[in-house]
């Protein structure tokens, strides 16, 4: 199926749509089981004031709430799924209301819980975990909670702070209602008249195409709609710091950077270290944005260039089933088992594949019970199988930490969340690269690679150092207004791509329509995360099957670990630069291999 219009949701293929009736059968059962879950508010306020009295009761308390969470996940997961399918449709937009309205009142009544925890004296504990072995299994999760003690109010103020969420979300959930389902942008027509619809999913596809007027035409419609926006849009961004700085404030951190990283145990040196050796590294970038502007053959280099071939003649469509094929073929070095799990997922509707009117834009994989979900936008292009093969390799991160962790440590942090992902993309341009022989090809191949850093090493660290200025600001009393906004993005973006390329106007404005910067210092992680693939995917085709098992010893580990020492199994440590800079020597290296095939 090669999509060329955008169908409603009624008129998509059920091949091509995700399995949401593995979760429930029908709205009717979700909504059922919503009412029925509403106990779980009254049962978990009976272990108020009791996780201090015996070992006996903080065990039924632990095990209650590894249940509860289980329940209300697959609950919350189905309504987000079924929202995304069509972000316009109210009953879905209702129905996820309806469920983060519960889990917040969960969340409050649950507010109890961590001071209490807190409060039990280490002697106390040690007898519990003496009397109870089945205590042990949560150790870990003790010592997390019991390692926040500073950061922890009191009962009343934890419920309070509990109570806030669902006002916390709103300004990312206003701006993705925004977004995807309320704004429209003009259509680009070429010069016989063609028209292309303009969409949130459809805007890179179209800055791929090989005619600049299309391009140019594509960037400004969207980046003038925004433009006429900007007053609303910096509203939504800056009533989302405010909120992380007021609950930053309220748990006595010194930064909302600080808040957020210490969540993931993810010490803060890590993102400064990213951003410096990035720096330290522009050249590379800047040699990049020269090496695009010669071949392309153009006077000026502008930023609606940096999407469109440079390979004449070598972009091909690829259809779904094509990518899937080839993604089969370049996992293989992870094994038999992985393949299969694979498998299981292209053939048992884990994917919901194609674009329709309303759907969430982008591409992730989410939900573990009963099995992952991944969303597609796929275009028949070599970044949609690129895409596939990395929510993929999220899809089965997910699958194998559910199945080989207890549910208290099955989720991961988001600090280690991109590296499966961005390993499958190493693998698979590795296994591309290897099987090609046609000059045009490779140097298509190894353009694409350079695309990958580019857009996820550099790109998204200026990503990270937008928000990390830009919450630095707010902290100093600066107003996040729309100019203010603009001018620190576009200053970044010179600075990131250097005089080789004309830094239009226009790309001030993109701050607008990432998502990511309503994800709390989230972004930054795709950079981290890719430099530790590359790293990994090298070791798993140099050294083989001990490379393979300590990877997916990685992938089985879940939550049981700090994310840094879970890497550490996988042969990398991100505590220092090394990673990051690793990386970037072999988007020098690649530069110099592309220079050499296009002359």
């Amino acid at each position: 199926m090669a999509q060329t219009n955008i169908p409603k949701r009624s008129e998509v293929e059920k091949q091509y749509t995700w399995a949401t009736e593995d979760m429930y059968a029908s709205d009717e059962l979700w909504y059922k089981d919503l009412e029925d879950q509403q106990s779980l508010i009254s049962k978990l306020g009976s272990y108020r004031g009791t996780l201090g009295l015996s070992a006996d009761a903080l065990y039924g308390y632990l095990t209650f709430s590894d249940d509860a969470y289980q329940k209300i996940e697959l609950l919350a997961n189905y309504a987000m799924r079924k929202s995304d399918e069509d972000t316009a449709n109210s009953k879905y937009q209702d129905m996820r209301g309806k469920v983060m309205s519960f889990v917040v009142r969960y969340d409050s009544e649950d507010a109890f819980a961590v001071p209490e925890i807190i409060a039990i004296a280490d002697e106390t504990l040690a007898e519990f975990m003496a009397k109870k072995p089945e205590l042990k299994l949560y150790e870990r999760k003790l010592t997390k909670i019991r390692k926040q003690k500073e950061h922890t109010l009191s009962d009343a103020e934890e419920k309070l702070l509990a109570a806030a969420g669902e006002m916390a979300g709103a300004p990312g959930q206003i701006g993705s209602v925004f977004r995807n389902a309320d704004l429209r942008f003009p259509d680009v027509v070429d010069d016989k008249g063609n028209v292309y619809k303009l969409t949130q999913g459809s805007y890179i596809p179209l800055m791929e195409n090989p005619d600049r007027n299309i391009r140019k035409a594509a960037f400004e419609n969207l980046y003038h709609t925004f433009e006429g926006f900007k007053n609303t849009t910096a509203a939504f961004l800056d009533a989302q710091v405010k909120q992380l700085m007021f609950y930053a404030q309220a748990r006595r951190y010194n930064s909302t950077m600080e808040a957020a990283l210490a969540r993931t145990e993810v010490p803060v040196s890590v993102y400064h270290n990213l951003i410096e050796a990035v720096h330290d590294n522009m050249d590379y970038m800047h040699r990049y944005v020269k090496l695009r502007k010669k071949l392309m053959g153009l006077d000026e280099l502008h930023m609606y260039d940096l999407y469109a071939p440079i390979v004449e003649g070598a972009s091909k469509e690829i259809s779904y089933e094509e990518a899937k094929a080839t993604v089969i073929e370049a996992l293989k070095p992870l094994g038999e088992d992985y393949i299969n799990i694979l498998k299981e997922g292209f053939n048992n509707r884990w994917i919901d594949v194609y674009e329709n009117e309303g759907k969430r834009s982008g591409a992730y994989s989410s939900g573990g019970d009963p099995h992952p979900y991944v969303l597609l936008n796929h275009k028949n292009t070599l970044d949609s199988m690129f895409t596939l093969a990395h929510e993929m390799g999220h899809a089965l991160h997910t699958y194998h930490s559910i199945k080989n962790q207890p549910p208290v440590y099955a989720d991961y942090v988001i600090f280690v969340a991109e590296v499966a992902s961005t390993c499958n993309e190493v693998l698979l341009v590795k296994y591309l690269l290897n099987k090609v022989t046609d000059k045009t090809e490779r140097a298509n191949l190894i353009n694409h690679f350079l695309e990958s850093f580019r857009g996820t090493l550099y790109r998204q660290t200026m990503f990270a150092e937008f928000e990390m200025l830009m919450n630095q600001m707010a902290e100093r009393g600066e107003s996040l207004t729309a100019d203010a906004l603009t001018k620190v993005y576009h200053d970044l973006n010179c600075r990131y791509y250097g005089d080789g390329i004309v830094c239009d106007r226009e790309i001030g404005f993109e701050w607008e329509r990432i998502p990511h910067f309503f994800y709390n210092f989230y972004v930054f992680q795709y950079a981290t995360g890719f430099s530790a693939a590359v790293a990994i995917a090298n070791r798993i085709l140099e050294e083989g099957k001990p490379a393979v098992d300590a990877y997916l010893k990685f992938l089985s580990s879940g939550g049981s670990a700090d994310p840094i020492t879970l890497l550490k199994i996988a042969g990398v440590d991100m505590t220092t630069a090394k990673p990051v800079s690793d990386a970037l020597k072999l988007f020098g290296e690649l530069i110099d291999e592309m220079e050499a095939l296009m002359k």
